[in-house]
């Protein structure tokens, strides 16, 4: 999915990283950063990001952070995208500023630590390529110039 995204932004303003090879520190680096994070189970985070999550609370950043999470929202939608949840609140904790929040109509779940304080927005781009697949390409060209916005970047 990272490759999608970064195929509709340009390479020329894109560095991918894999969080297992490069681990949280990498993140520093940056003024901006887009991360994806999946949503495993029963909302837990992916294994990769489980062997690093304890890293995250030794970040200092800056700037700006746009999520984009993976999950299942008919098969977990009591834990829909709950990582992406976990993850936002670790960045903004660690000093960065989150954007690219996305509407949740169009979405069918139970639950999610995902949303917003008034839960009429995801904290980051939501995409189910279990359920929704046909949306995720649409999503992705929607949300993209907003996010570039947001980091005066377009």
């Amino acid at each position: 999915m990272a490759e999608r995204i970064a195929r509709v932004i340009g390479s020329d303003l894109v560095d991918l990283h894999d969080i297992i090879d490069s681990g949280p520190a990498a993140m520093t680096g940056y003024d901006c950063l887009i991360v994806g994070i999946p949503t495993w189970d029963f909302g837990e985070q992916q294994e990769d990001w489980l062997e690093v999550w304890p890293e995250l609370d030794d970040l200092q950043l800056s700037g700006r952070f746009a999520l984009f999470g993976l999950g299942d929202q008919i098969g977990y939608g009591e834990w829909y995208l709950d990582a992406m949840g976990m993850l936002h609140d670790k960045l903004r904790d660690a000093g960065a500023e989150p954007v690219g929040y996305w509407p949740v109509d169009g979405y069918d779940f139970e639950s999610s630590r995902a949303l917003t304080a008034d839960r009429r927005h995801f904290v980051g781009l939501a995409l189910d390529e279990d359920s929704q697949r046909a949306e995720t390409d649409g999503r992705i060209a929607i949300w993209v110039p907003q996010v570039l916005d947001a980091f005066g970047l377009s």
